[in-house]
Formats: structure tokens, sequence, C-alpha cells
């Protein structure tokens, strides 16, 4: 019997892994912490499976350590009884309120077994989102940025808690940094937006993220190279014979007669 932490994603329903989807319909009680991680598990699992929790919004780590023992002493039971699931946004050890249940029930419940199950986190996420590229090797920093903090020094970082843009942009931009902004990626809830101009995210909300990258950072990708052949193709395609008729040593013909022994499986090694 076992607690499972499970990743729901950045918040569209489907980005749910398979293994996630499976503990979902398994489990016999499913906890929420939030109305949007709730909205995601209902797409998944009979509302009559939910197990909301209630916690405060304060930052009173009194109030918030006796909401915590409260949690796990609700989960505990249903945990050494049967098989129980608490879902968050993005990855339970990323940026997550699975990392307080999971220390709560080490301390006062050590006897229920827990796993986690990873989930797609908006902090990779975004790249696909906002059309960005890690290349191999590059370095990337993860740092938050509430309340208007512009964290500077890395050449690339994707900064979460963006919420008050202005200031923090004013600070990259003095600092060197190109800077472009998602708020809610990947998320059903509420509009998705992917901006360079910060005063189109000026109104707060915690689910906005920022990628900031060195206005003199220059990549040289090794499949840039590519791209340089293919121009010189072009350039000499052009030098050759401009008529459209079929040629014998390598031109239109030959390139045909390529491409049909392909799509008939007879590329060998090329394809």
């Amino acid at each position: 019997m076992t607690l499972y932490g499970v990743g729901l994603g950045p918040g569209e329903a489907d980005l749910v892994t398979v293994r996630g989807k499976e503990i979902l319909e398994s489990a016999d009680v499913v906890y929420s912490p939030g109305r949007l991680s709730r909205t995601v598990a209902l797409k998944h699992v009979d509302e009559s499976k939910i197990g909301d929790l209630d916690f405060p919004m304060t930052r009173d780590e009194e109030k918030l350590r006796a909401a915590w023992k409260e949690a796990a002493a609700e989960i505990a039971p249903n945990a050494r009884d049967g098989d129980v699931a608490f879902v968050t946004l993005g990855d339970p050890n990323v940026y997550s309120t699975f990392g307080h249940l999971r220390r709560t029930i080490d301390a006062f419940h050590p006897e229920v077994e827990l796993e986690i199950v990873p989930g797609v986190s908006a902090v990779t996420a975004f790249a696909t989102a906002m059309g960005v590229e890690i290349e191999a090797g590059a370095g990337l920093s993860l740092r938050e940025a509430a309340s208007g903090a512009s964290p500077t020094g890395p050449d690339r970082m994707i900064l979460f808690k963006v919420t008050d843009a202005p200031a923090t942009h004013e600070g990259l931009v003095e600092a060197g940094y190109d800077v472009t902004y998602g708020r809610r990626l990947f998320m059903e809830q509420g509009e998705t937006i992917v901006t360079d101009d910060p005063e189109e995210i000026d109104e707060r909300d915690y689910y906005t993220l920022a990628y900031a990258e060195k206005e003199s950072l220059e990549v040289e990708q090794a499949t840039a190279a590519f791209l340089e052949e293919d121009d010189a193709d072009d350039a000499t395609a052009n030098d050759g014979d401009s008529s459209g008729e079929p040629v014998a040593d390598g031109g239109e013909v030959v390139a045909l007669e390529h491409a049909e022994g392909c799509e008939g499986g007879d590329c060998g090694g090329h394809r």
C-alpha cells in the first residue's frame, strides 16, 4: 500500500504521463491540494475519488506546519490500507507542494510507503512553447524571480514565479539579456501568452516564466554546417543548366530516380 506523488504536467490533461494516468485510475483516493490540479485530475478519475485538502494562503510557518500535519493525518490511514495519490502540477520534486507532504509523512507516519511519479515540468516544457532550443553542452540555470527580482550571471536562465514582469525585465535588460515571457504554458486554465513585451503580462500571475539569454551569446552548432551546405548546393544549382530540361549528369532525372527508389524502400543507409 503506497502514497504516490503524481506529477500532472504543466496543466493540459493529455500531458499527464502514461504511468501517472495508470496510478490515478487505480488509486483508491486521489488527493488534490488546489483547484487547478483538481481540474486536471478530474479528466482521468471520477469526482467521487477526489479528496480535497485545505492549505491556507499564508506565510505563517506555524499555520503551514499545522496544515501539513493535518493533511498527513488524513492521508496516512488510507495509504496504509490502500493506494492513494497526491497530485501536483509539474513534477513532484521540482518546486512542488508535495515536498512538504513527503517530509511530514516521513516525520509522523514513517510506515507509509512513498513513490514519486515524475511529470512534465513547465521548467522544461517552456522550451517547446517558446520555440527555444537548449543545445547539447549549453548551460541553463533555474532561478526564482518573484516580486520583481531579476537574478543575473549565467548566459541562459529560466526564471519562474515572474510576478512583476516589468520590474524583472528592467533589471535583466540592464544586465544585457534578451528576455521572452511565457504565461500559463500548456495550461487549459487561463490564457496562454508568449511575448517579449513585459507590459503584456504586467498583472501578477504565479504561472509566468521567463527565458533570459545574454545578447552577446553566440553558439556554433555542428549541424549548422548542413545549412551552409544547402546554401552552397543552391548556388551551384542556380549556376547550372536553367532550361528546366532533365540532364543526365546528376540533375533532375537522377534526383527523381533517387526519390522513387526511396519511396520503394531502396534507400539503403541513406534513409
